[in-house]
């Protein structure tokens, strides 16, 4: 007969440990190891024999004629382009953000239209009651919208209700961390609880068609809690981010076995929820008068989408024995001393007794090394006080030798660049454009040349 044995499960990782401690072996994390029971002496330790009893699959070629999916339209044009060009029948997609980001209005916005247009939608929510969930609705305007509504945490409580009727189109859960099966021992929330409730609901989403949207909860440092298996079982990953303080909000795939990944769908905050934003280089750039010293704009490429956002760079000269300071808002701090140090050694500008200061314009983060021209103009231009020209935009990657690299979808950075109304372009060499002036440099020198007016 099975015996019961306690085991204890790292909440962070999914690690298994024999024993309590104070620190996951696994991840490092601390105070993260909770009591589970362990069912051991069941039969899958006996030996089995693997060649006899299961059933022979039939095996196909890679040349075999596969029709692509059917998509549904969300309704919203920035949605469906971050998940692809709309809604996969069966897939599963996780919404990461953090708390108050505006996943919860996003996706009732998402389910209203969808509704509207003729699919069935089932939004259930395991955090606020139904009557929360309405004046939500009523506030965004979409009182009317024939969505169904629950309020509800059992896994079997939803999956029968579900199985008594039609399927839905669209299935949101509202969050996955607060589900909870009773196959599973546990409160909600541990490894284990979301593991299983996840597991039965792709079942069902994958045995019905039913598209399924889970909305994922995420701790401090942002990553997504739970078990890291909970991204893998999923088609598509979405992270919805953005700062308070700031109107913008990005939808970002990470993750999409439907379509291409880092597509970006951006959504703007207002009093009636979200609205879309078709244009987000107009978001991201200010308000371009008078040439400042310090600015440059650099046309980032987010998955197929070209987007123009301005760099910042401030620099304050300090009394001798200071030590200065060096912070980026937007930027890896790492990449941003690497540059001024490229600066130094290779152009000869001292840095050394200057606060150095960095920011992107917006809120927006930026990872892509093809910013480190815009980075080094806009250092330049404030540690000499030359404004670089307002109708200028600049990329390329920066060597620790000096050289400026090539990098990629060149041709599609400057024609949105043209399209906004910029003349001229600061390129690495052997870079051809059409409807721009080009200014090719092919190390870092010839860039402070420029600008220094050498």
């Amino acid at each position: 007969m099975a015996k019961l044995k306690s085991r204890y499960v790292c909440q962070a990782c999914g690690g298994v440990s024999s024993r309590w401690q104070g620190q996951c072996p696994d991840c490092a994390e601390w105070n993260t190891l909770a009591q589970e029971a362990n069912v051991i002496g069941t039969p899958f330790a006996q030996k089995h024999d693997l060649q006899s009893g299961g059933r022979a699959v039939e095996l196909v070629g890679l040349d075999a004629v596969v029709a692509l999916p059917r998509r549904i339209s969300s309704g919203v044009a920035e949605f469906d382009r971050a998940v692809g060009g709309g809604i996969v029948p069966g897939s599963v997609m996780l919404l990461a953000g953090d708390p108050g980001i505006g996943k919860s209005t996003l996706l009732l916005q998402v389910s209203a239209r969808v509704a509207a247009a003729g699919g069935g939608v089932v939004y259930v929510s395991g955090e606020e009651a139904v009557d929360q969930v309405r004046l939500r609705a009523l506030r965004l305007g979409l009182g009317g919208a024939p969505v169904r509504l629950a309020s509800v945490t059992s896994v079997r409580d939803i999956l029968t209700t579900l199985g008594s009727g039609e399927p839905p189109a669209l299935l949101v859960i509202d969050s996955i961390q607060t589900m909870h099966s009773d196959l599973i021992e546990g409160a909600p929330g541990t490894v284990s609880q979301v593991r299983a409730s996840a597991q039965e609901l792709v079942r069902f989403a994958k045995d019905h068609g039913t598209a399924l949207i889970l909305v994922g909860h995420v701790t401090k440092d942002g990553s997504i809690a739970g078990p890291r298996v909970l991204e893998h079982m999923v088609d598509a990953v979405l992270n919805f981010e953005g700062e308070r303080s700031h109107q913008y909000r990005i939808l970002r795939a990470v993750k999409n076995r439907f379509g291409g990944t880092d597509e970006i769908g951006v959504f703007a905050m207002e009093s009636e929820g979200l609205s879309e934003v078709p244009n987000p280089s107009a978001l991201f750039l200010t308000q371009r008068g008078e040439p400042v010293s310090g600015t440059a704009v650099f046309p980032a490429l987010e998955g197929t989408r070209p987007v123009l956002v301005e760099i910042q760079a401030l620099t304050v000269r300090l009394a001798s024995g200071a030590t200065p300071r060096r912070s980026a808002v937007g930027w890896d701090s790492g990449r941003l001393a690497m540059i001024l140090a490229v600066l130094e050694a290779r152009c000869g500008l001292s840095f050394a007794s200057a606060e150095v200061y960095l920011n992107v314009a917006g809120g927006y983060r930026l990872s892509d090394p093809a910013a480190d021209i815009a980075v080094a103009a806009a250092l330049i231009s404030s540690l000499s006080e030359r404004p670089v020209p307002p109708e200028t935009v600049a990329f390329g990657e920066i060597a620790l030798s000096g050289e400026v690299r090539p990098v990629a979808h060149g041709a599609l950075r400057l024609k949105e660049a043209a399209k906004l109304g910029f003349s001229r372009a600061w390129v690495p060499a052997g870079l051809d454009g059409k409807g721009i002036e080009l200014a090719r440099f092919g190390n870092l020198r010839q860039l402070v040349d420029q600008l220094l007016g050498r």
